[in-house]
Parts: C-alpha cells; sequence; structure tokens
C-alpha cells in the first residue's frame, strides 16, 4: 500500500520508488508508488497535478485506499522524483480549508456539516439540523466564517481510533484526509453565494478569491 506523506508533509517534491506502470484501456498509465505527496480525488477534493519522473500526471485515484496514479506516458520502475503543482494544490488547499471553516461557522447556527464538494468553481457544504436549528442569513454565514479566517488560527492535525482529524486552534476537528491550509488566514476572501434549506438539509455554495 502506497505511503499517503501528504497527510503529515506539505512538501511538493519529493524521491520515491516506481513500484507498478501498467497501461489501461485509456491509452494511459497506472503507476503505483511506494510513497507519494499527491492527493487523490476524494472527501469532495479534486486530485493533485504535477510530474513523476518528468512525465505529466494527469489524474489520481483511489482504489480500495490504494493510490493510483494515471499518466500520459510510462515511467520506468525504481527510483525518481515527483512534483507536485503548486499553484493547482494551493487552489485545492484554499478550497478544502474554507469548506472545513464554514461547516464550523453553520454549527453556531445548530446546523452540522455532513459533506461537501471542495471544486474550484463548485464549492457546497451540505448540512443536516441539529436539535435547535436556526435560520441562517447568507451574509451572517459570510460574517462568521471571514472572523475564522482573519483569526489566522494554526492548523492542528491528530489521529483518532485509526482516522486523521483536522483543525485549526481549537475549533472542533473533522476527520479528513484532505490537504489544509498551516493557518486560516492563508484561506483568504470567502464569498458565501448562496444559502438553501430543502427537505429538511441546508446546502451553503462557496466561493474563494484566488489570490
Amino acid at each position: 500500500m502506497t505511503e499517503k506523506a501528504y497527510y503529515y508533509s506539505d512538501s511538493l517534491e519529493m524521491t520515491t520508488e516506481v513500484l507498478r506502470c501498467e497501461p489501461d484501456d485509456s491509452g494511459h498509465y497506472r503507476v503505483i508508488l511506494a510513497s507519494t505527496l499527491f492527493h487523490p480525488q476524494g472527501g469532495g477534493q479534486p486530485s493533485d497535478r504535477g510530474t513523476l519522473g518528468g512525465a505529466e500526471v494527469v489524474k489520481i485515484s483511489q482504489e480500495e485506499g490504494q493510490v493510483i496514479h494515471l499518466l500520459a506516458t510510462p515511467v520506468p520502475t525504481g527510483a525518481t522524483t515527483l512534483v507536485v503543482d503548486a499553484e493547482v494544490r494551493r487552489r485545492h488547499t484554499q478550497m478544502h480549508s474554507a469548506g472545513h471553516l464554514i461547516g464550523v461557522a453553520g454549527e453556531q447556527f445548530g446546523w452540522h456539516a455532513t459533506k461537501g464538494d471542495h471544486r474550484p468553481g463548485a464549492g457546497r457544504i451540505v448540512f443536516a439540523p441539529g436539535i435547535t436549528s436556526a435560520e441562517v442569513e447568507r451574509a451572517a454565514l459570510e460574517r462568521l466564517t471571514r472572523e475564522l479566517v482573519a483569526a489566522d488560527l494554526p492548523r492542528v492535525v491528530s489521529e483518532l481510533a485509526g482516522l486523521r482529524n483536522v483543525t485549526w486552534g481549537s475549533l472542533p476537528a473533522f476527520a479528513c484526509g484532505g490537504t489544509h491550509v498551516l493557518t486560516t488566514a492563508q484561506v483568504g476572501l470567502v464569498h458565501i453565494t448562496r444559502v438553501k434549506e430543502k427537505k429538511g438539509q441546508l446546502s451553503v455554495q462557496y466561493e474563494v478569491e484566488d489570490h
């Protein structure tokens, strides 16, 4: 099983080992590494992009816990260097972290985040009601989220019962395998673009200004 080095490292470049490289039906090559910094698509976060041994990494996925790197061209087995696209990682990290902070802000109204889509241009958090849930106004939720960002709280990563948990400062933690900013201020300016309650669920759409 590939070691998920992105769980504990924010590095964007590392030396690793290609264990397998096999063609697939799409004309690409499926590569398994001993260790990887590439975050696969999952948990609402898109996959990283970058290069492996100079070859373009088209997509990273996860199958039964195994990280699969899809390449445009084959690479030989053995030692190699991978490089994660810094700009793509930064945007995905900002969006995912913003989603968590919106989840924390939503709890102030008695709602609990149940799932999220953190793709740039498609950000959305879905909430389920708590015992007492209040109406959520877009402007109020946006203000609370921006206050959390401005607090510049440090990231805290821990493990509980085999699950990786992520938060900032003393905020409530979420079990998560995604990439996240070192401090909340790195998220940038969050815009809540729509808040809609339907069939007992609250849907919040959001964007993060690119900077």
